[in-house]
């Protein structure tokens, strides 16, 4: 699965990226969606690569970040006898949008902040990092 986490602001963006942000639920800076890995999902990010950053995440940081800044609908805190079952009806739709969970995870700034928000990734903080992203989503839980 995908971890997508928007970077940059709403700011002169061109109508066909701010639709495909709308699309990835990624309405402002520091929101994360989880998405599932296809063509599809590729493409939208892709084109929105200018103003996100993605990878692959892990099942331990998955777990983590439900456990943290998983919300019910309500804004009610997940049970933590409750994570796992969340987990594998995650991995099972391949998506957030399972049972009462909130597709949109906020997320606060990263410690010791971005690197540059205009470049891509490894010299700024844009892009598609693989498996670095999880890095990040732990400095930002």
């Amino acid at each position: 699965m995908f971890v997508a986490i928007r970077v940059r602001g709403t700011v002169g963006l061109r109508k066909d990226i701010e639709d495909t942000m709308k699309m990835l639920r990624l309405n402002r800076p520091n929101h994360c969606v989880i998405l599932p890995k296809n063509d599809m999902t590729e493409g939208m990010l892709r084109k929105v690569h200018n103003y996100i950053t993605w990878g692959d995440i892990t099942d331990e940081n998955l777990e983590k970040l439900i456990e943290k800044r998983g919300r019910l609908k309500g804004n009610k805190k997940i049970e933590k006898s409750k994570v796992k079952d969340y987990i594998s009806e995650i991995k099972k739709a391949n998506s957030l949008k399972v049972m009462d969970l909130v597709p949109v995870i906020r997320l606060n700034p990263p410690l010791k902040g971005f690197k540059k928000t205009k470049l891509h990734y490894p010299k700024g903080a844009l892009g598609y990092r693989k498996d670095k992203i999880n890095e990040l989503l732990l400095r930002m839980m």
